[in-house]
């Protein structure tokens, strides 16, 4: 449901166990209550650097492919089906094909078509007649030349040059379906979308709300009633609000390791899993077009003198 959970590594993420087993959690009804440490500048996960909405609101939304949520690792043969029921790539690897899924509307009650996916693109390539106030995901589409449709049911990406992993942009949680009919100012006030959740409210520092969808495309689904998202902005008053039961669920980068063993032994029933920071604070980022780091040899040799045990030390005191 919550598909950008999936892709963060974290030093810590937290989740209260409401059930015994996996039959008993997938009980229908309930509301699941997730912490935000912060307040999102709107609600478009496409405009503007918004990774606090994208995580709140991509249960909203659907994409044409997606990670398969129970595969260890995001790799191309991990990607399933989502909005597309099939795609093909023709010999020379510049042009993907997608066939779509028939009879899915989107919340307000409109037809999905390829022409969403097509208006989507061009939001992103600046070729719309509306524009995103800040758009830094131009960038991964340098080498898309053009989005065409085929009636309804069937929409092709135009490639400048072969590149075999384009589909795993597809397939990340930056890459929901918009709906054309919508305006880009309503997206980011009020988003529509196709997903399992619909978009109640939002309340600026305070709560996002998202309401089951009762008419969505995948039968049975989706489970829970509500998901809302308390925003407070104070780590520390957010731990003690989660081990009192306040919500259920503290997302990645919340916990340090010492914190992390005073939260197990105040609640034993809570799952921890301690894994691997992936965030950008512990990356080391260089302008590789800046010399003298454009010379491949000097960046190796950096990536061979460091330290990795030092550097996980000293980040994750005693968490491996």
């Amino acid at each position: 449901m919550i598909r950008s959970i999936r892709r963060v590594a974290a030093v810590a993420a937290l989740a209260l166990a409401l059930t015994a087993g996996t039959a008993a959690a997938q009980k229908a009804g309930g509301v699941l209550r997730v912490h935000l440490w912060d307040s999102p500048p709107n609600m478009s996960v496409l405009d503007g650097v918004n990774p606090l909405g994208a995580r709140a609101l991509m249960p909203v939304f659907n994409n044409l492919a997606m990670f398969d949520q129970h595969a260890k690792q995001s790799r191309v043969e991990a990607i399933v089906s989502d909005l597309a029921t099939s795609w093909t790539w023709n010999e020379d690897g510049t042009t993907l094909t997608f066939r779509l899924r028939r009879g899915v509307k989107w919340h307000d009650g409109n037809p999905f078509t390829a022409n969403d996916v097509k208006c989507t693109w061009d939001l992103i390539l600046d070729k719309a007649s509306e524009k995103l106030r800040v758009n830094w995901r131009k960038s991964w589409y340098k080498n898309l030349e053009q989005v065409t449709t085929n009636g309804d049911d069937e929409v092709t990406f135009r490639l400048k040059r072969p590149q075999p992993a384009f589909l795993m942009l597809i397939a990340s949680g930056w890459s929901p379906i918009y709906p054309c009919h919508v305006p880009e100012a309503q997206m980011r006030q009020k988003p529509v979308g196709t997903g399992p959740f619909k978009f109640v409210e939002f309340r600026p520092n305070e709560s996002i709300k998202l309401a089951r969808n009762p008419d969505y495309w995948k039968p049975g689904l989706p489970y829970l009633d509500a998901i809302e998202f308390p925003i407070i902005k104070n780590m520390s008053t957010a731990i003690l609000a989660f081990v009192s039961g306040k919500f259920d669920m503290i997302w990645p980068y919340s916990l340090t390791p010492p914190l992390l063993k005073d939260v197990q032994s105040q609640m034993p029933q809570a799952i921890c899993e301690m894994m691997p920071n992936g965030g950008i604070n512990t990356h080391l980022l260089v302008n590789r077009e800046k010399p003298p780091f454009d010379n491949p040899d000097l960046r190796r040799a950096m990536t061979l003198s460091l330290d990795r045990k030092a550097f996980i030390d000293t980040l994750d005191p005693g968490a491996w």
